[in-house]
């Protein structure tokens, strides 16, 4: 696994503080001066779910307090402990990046909502692939926005590689498969490719990226070896309905959780966890190519329950 860039706990921490900052004010208010009873248990269990943690996770918050602690003072470091090492045991099973390693060329396609971070991730991707030698071959899929052509183009340019793209309009399966010919001939190891932004109650759109996934088959049957969903960690629990649809429509292999900097729904990305158990390669806490960094369980439950490294 990559070594994460110093300070980048600290970073995740202030990205994750109103979903800690939220999560620590209901706790404070729960617990001043008052015995861990069933009332209290219930009252803290309603506010994980509330942060969007789910129902599983705020359960086994709650029995695990219950276990140790129950009709004793409890403190707020307490809780919050309880909260790290629940959220850190369900995640750790999935921390697991993003491996492209294998049969060349690796085929990498990137799926989610409109305004995810999809593109933004697919392009720093590309320049953490360069950065360590191999050669990343990008295609613009997203052939409805020519602002995401435009943004596709640039980060080709950050990371010094080529770019497949047409003219607005263009059939994104024809697009896909051209760009596992270009790849094949010209001994790219990795291709990326970017798709358009859809609700995942859209059944047209739906049905488009099936068609793009079923072309890329297609051409190369073992393919794509990677299906990234990307996910708006500001979404909160609408989460779960997208990776259900996605996963239905192009078979999701793994998942990235972007704008965790600006969300008090943190929570979120343990309630999809749950439910799915996919890989979680990365996350993302900003803007710039240093803020999306390989997950790690133990740093995002610290961060998340309000905790030191």
């Amino acid at each position: 696994m990559s070594e994460k860039k110093p300070g980048f706990f600290s970073r995740l921490a202030q990205g994750l503080k109103r979903s800690s900052t939220q999560l620590g004010e209901s706790v404070t208010a729960i617990f001043t001066k008052r015995k861990l009873d069933a009332a209290a248990l219930e009252e803290l269990e309603d506010a994980l779910i509330a942060a969007d943690l789910g129902a599983a996770a705020a359960a086994r918050v709650t029995e695990r307090l219950a276990r140790d602690r129950f009709d004793k003072e409890v403190s707020d470091e307490e809780v919050r402990a309880a909260l790290a090492d629940v959220v850190s045991e369900t995640l750790m099973p999935l921390q697991c990046e993003l491996n492209v390693s294998g049969m060349s060329p690796q085929v990498v396609v990137f799926v989610g909502v409109n305004g995810s971070g999809k593109t933004t991730t697919l392009g720093k991707i590309a320049v953490k692939l360069k950065r360590e030698g191999r050669n990343p071959l990008l295609a613009a899929g997203d052939t409805f926005r020519a602002a995401a052509i435009e943004q596709v183009s640039v980060w080709g340019e950050r990371a010094g590689a080529p770019v497949i793209k047409r003219e607005i309009g263009a059939d994104a399966a024809g697009l896909a498969f051209d760009a596992l010919e270009t790849a094949e001939r010209d001994g790219h190891d990795v291709v990326l490719i970017d798709t358009a932004g859809r609700l995942q109650n859209k059944a047209e759109l739906m049905d488009e990226l099936r068609k793009v996934i079923r072309v890329i088959k297609k051409k190369m049957p073992d393919a794509p070896h990677h299906v990234v969903l990307v996910l708006d960690g500001t979404v909160g629990s609408n989460a779960v309905s997208q990776a259900e649809a996605f996963l239905e429509a192009a078979n999701v292999t793994g998942v990235v959780m972007t704008k965790l900097d600006g969300t008090a729904k943190g929570g979120a990305l343990v309630q999809v966890a749950e439910k799915f158990r996919l890989p979680i390669h990365y996350i993302g806490i900003g803007e710039g190519e240093e803020d999306l960094q390989p997950f790690s369980a133990r740093d995002f439950s610290r961060a998340l329950a309000g905790l030191e490294d």
